[in-house]
């Protein structure tokens, strides 16, 4: 994190140095930060029986925070590579667009690492903060001015909401730390509410308030309506960095939150992750149906699957720790970030590649031919498509796998049962993309130029993307290592 904020420091002054035709210099320093922190968090994995909390027992190195941290460097060094042409074509190529990037995912790592609320909370805020200056960084666009205030909006009240939620637990336990590490037990807020009972009114309230910002930050039905406002008036390429690293964020956050320190809780929250998770994807799924803009259709695509991974959660919160079903569950979350993160991704490089200086290139219309002028992005677009639907053998087949199989295990066969109906109805909105891309006559016939470093995007996010649906076992293996904090005696236990 203080090599992220070193770098971010750094690009801000060289943008005041560097003529305008050298702003391509701030991407360098941001790739490079983002590289030196990946090397500095492989160095903290490597000594990882020696580390534990810091920050006065604030902040916790697990294997979990670890596990989220190389995801959040890798989407945000794959958006990297999406803006350098981007932010050419729309010339706003300012210093301040990278420092943002890489202080939103400093924000990122408190929130994934942190155990006490006044950590993650602020982690939270660096995030947003940063985020909503990104989604209204084309200062020209009305679209993103309207997208980011938006955003900003109902990004103040729920975290109004969240952090009410979070002063409440501070009243019940006295402490501001969830879990802390053996031997300490007193003032932490899981042993606290472990004492109190479940129905408590101020308990229930606590809760529903602190999952109330949860939910809005995984952009889960009601609270997702900031989410194809934002996705459409923002940089395509921050739109595709929102919609993974972001996300994986809210759901760290969430996983730290609701199972390494309210798990006493579940007998109130699971049954509300169910009506969530149900109405989540029956109104994201048929949202989508209708979007004519490719961004907002997206968006909605990313709802929905927002909904299977709390039909992971469910099964999580009905079962008992170590079960196969809590342990498919966390697994099938962790995997499903991960295979996202690149297909996804990958989706929003080639929709970034359509931005032109006479073309926006985000309406379903502009990738009409798109196989015709660069085959090579629409056959990878159409792999990203399947993946996102679930098709073997891409990596999102392997991530929808383990949410069903949790279900099945914990015994949700209804559930589980309307998860693949609705995965088999989601074909039907990327289909239409794809007969644009692959079936229209194109609206132009020169070749699509596409930048070196948009190519690397996509080039890498299209390889993870085949390796880890036909290879699977070593990313697998991955994520066992990451819940080897359950056994682990430095790290935080997810049921004591």
């Amino acid at each position: 994190m203080v090599e992220l904020t070193i770098f971010a420091l750094g690009i801000l002054l060289i943008d005041l140095i560097v003529p305008r035709e050298w702003k391509w210099i701030n991407a360098v320093g941001a790739f490079v930060g983002v590289l030196f922190a990946a090397f500095c968090v492989w160095q903290i994995q490597s000594t990882l029986p020696r580390g534990g909390a810091g920050f006065y027992n604030s902040l916790l190195v697990d294997r979990f925070a670890i596990y989220f941290w190389y995801l959040f460097l890798a989407g945000a060094a794959i958006s990297i590579l999406m803006s350098v042409r981007y932010l050419d074509v729309e010339d706003e190529h300012h210093g301040e667009y990278y420092a943002l990037l890489l202080l939103s995912v400093v924000g990122m790592m408190c929130m994934a690492a942190g155990i006490d609320i006044v950590l993650i909370f602020i982690g939270l805020e660096l995030m947003a903060i940063s985020t909503y200056v990104l989604v209204g960084f084309l200062r020209r666009d009305r679209r993103s001015n309207e997208a980011a205030l938006k955003y900003m909006l109902l990004g103040a009240f729920s975290s109004g909401i969240f952090a009410y939620g979070l002063s409440l637990f501070y009243g019940l336990s006295g402490g501001t730390q969830f879990r802390g590490l053996p031997p300490t037990n007193l003032l932490l807020i899981a042993h606290a509410v472990s004492a109190q009972n479940p129905h408590n009114p101020v308990v229930v309230i606590a809760l529903l308030t602190t999952m109330t910002g949860l939910l809005f930050k995984i952009a889960a039905v009601p609270f997702h309506q900031w989410a194809p406002d934002a996705y459409e008036g923002a940089p395509t390429s921050i739109t595709g960095f929102m919609s993974v690293a972001v996300k994986a964020a809210a759901w760290a956050m969430l996983l730290r939150i609701l199972v390494f320190g309210l798990w006493p809780l579940r007998s109130v929250y699971a049954p509300v992750i169910v009506v969530v998770a149900i109405a989540t994807m029956t109104g994201a799924n048929f949202a989508a149906v209708t979007q004519t803009n490719s961004k907002r259709l997206l968006a909605y695509s990313s709802i929905a699957h927002v909904g299977y991974m709390l039909l992971a959660f469910v099964a999580m919160g009905t079962s008992q720790p170590g079960s196969p079903g809590f342990s498919d569950g966390f697994k099938g979350i962790l995997i499903y970030l991960l295979v996202y993160t690149f297909m996804n991704l990958g989706a929003f490089a080639v929709i970034t590649s359509l931005r032109q200086r006479n073309v926006i290139g985000d309406e379903i219309d502009d990738m009409a031919g798109l196989y015709r002028r660069a085959p090579v992005e629409a056959v990878l677009m159409l792999l990203f498509l399947l993946s996102l639907a679930g098709i073997p053998p891409a990596a999102g087949f392997l991530g929808k796998y383990y949410i069903f199989l949790s279900l099945i295990e914990s015994g949700h066969y209804g559930l589980a049962s309307l998860g693949v109906i609705y995965s088999v109805f989601g074909l039907y909105y990327y289909l239409k993309i794809a007969n644009a891309m692959l079936m229209r006559a194109p609206m132009e016939t020169e070749r699509l130029p596409v930048s070196l470093g948009m190519r690397c995007a996509v080039g890498v996010t299209a390889l993870a993307t085949i390796v880890i649906g036909i290879y699977p076992e070593p990313f697998i293996r991955g994520v066992n290592w990451s819940l080897g904090i359950v056994q682990s005696p430095h790290g935080a236990a997810v049921v004591k």
